[in-house]
């Protein structure tokens, strides 16, 4: 999967700007989107998730949510050994099912990016087209804090490596300390350094971490801003911080992505990441896609799950429907 070039992201930002995505007018054009309806949106994001699914469609619904995660491990004790681990269940998430969708991509630590690149073998490709991805998470991940230069060459050396996406982490201290200019100029540098010698481009997503920009309105002017820097993806958590994905963000993020959609005629994804652990929770995030953008966006390239244990009650659930009871924990394997 390619995403957006960095000179198209950049003439399209400066069209919809009307000038250089400056601070001033930047802050301009995000202050001037009109502020979030809080009440609303939590309401509609709660009916949202009262509406049932059916049970002829509880099975498509769950092989879809596999087919939709990022299966992740981003912990300091990653070993090669965990790391090829993962790439076993995604590529058979259910040994006992041979049918069992294959999960859209693995997200790892740079470092990790070869050792699962090489575990991957045929299996690597585009999830469109029934291949696994290689996530890597970049820039200082989780907290961004580093100089760009470090940025730059953490993205770089994982694409070097085989990733296929980059997970990045936007400034959070300069977008609240209002220095939007310089957080466009991160994304956008990140965009580029995310470029292969063959011209073509991994799929870059950005990270909001929404649990620290404390306001809707926040939520909202970020999504704009990572998404006229080039951002392929608009991703709520790291899973790092708490709260992490909720449904009222991730609304609220669906709906910039549709503005920005009838605005441009360009889609841009959504990943909500970190604490959805139930498919209960993941069906009413489904919902919520389904009603905000359309079905359309229920495909990896426009939508994902960031997860660790979620992929596990997806498959209990779905042995539940095909025998009828529940089985032990040790049916999945643990990660």
């Amino acid at each position: 999967m390619t995403g957006t070039t960095l000179v198209t992201a950049r003439e399209r930002a400066l069209a919809v700007l009307g000038g250089d995505p400056d601070d001033a007018t930047l802050r301009r054009y995000l202050h001037g989107i009109p502020g979030v309806d809080a009440v609303g949106l939590e309401q509609r994001a709660a009916a949202l998730g009262t509406r049932s699914v059916k049970t002829s469609s509880k099975a498509w619904a769950l092989d879809r949510i596999i087919s939709l995660i990022d299966l992740t491990t981003l912990e300091g004790a990653d070993t090669p050994g965990k790391v090829r681990s993962l790439v076993a269940k995604a590529q058979n998430p259910d040994p006992a099912e041979p049918g069992t969708p294959r999960v859209a991509a693995v997200c790892v630590y740079g470092d990790m990016v070869p050792y699962a690149v090489e575990a991957l073998g045929a299996a690597h490709g585009d999830p469109d087209d029934g291949g696994i991805s290689v996530a890597a998470v970049a820039t200082a991940f989780p907290s961004g804090r580093s100089s760009l230069d470090i940025k730059l060459a953490d993205t770089a050396e994982a694409v070097a490596a085989g990733a296929d996406e980059i997970d990045m982490v936007i400034d959070r201290g300069a977008f609240l300390a209002g220095r939007y200019g310089l957080v466009f100029d991160q994304i956008a540098a990140v965009k580029e350094a995310c470029r292969r010698p063959d011209g073509t481009s991994a799929s870059l997503k950005v990270i909001l971490e929404t649990g620290e920009l404390v306001t809707y309105d926040n939520v909202r002017r970020a999504s704009w801003l990572s998404i006229l820097a080039g951002g392929d993806f608009i991703k709520t958590s790291t899973g790092k911080v708490q709260p992490a994905a909720t449904l009222p963000v991730t609304l609220l993020m669906l709906e910039v992505v549709r503005d920005w959609h009838r605005l441009t005629g360009h889609k841009v994804g959504v990943k909500p990441a970190g604490g959805i652990r139930t498919s209960k929770d993941a069906i009413k995030y489904l919902v919520t896609v389904a009603e905000t953008v359309g079905e359309e966006w229920l495909v990896p390239h426009l939508f994902r799950f960031g997860a660790s244990s979620l992929l596990n009650d997806v498959l209990l659930q779905r042995q539940k429907l095909a025998s009828g009871h529940y089985s032990g924990a040790d049916y999945v394997t643990i990660d």
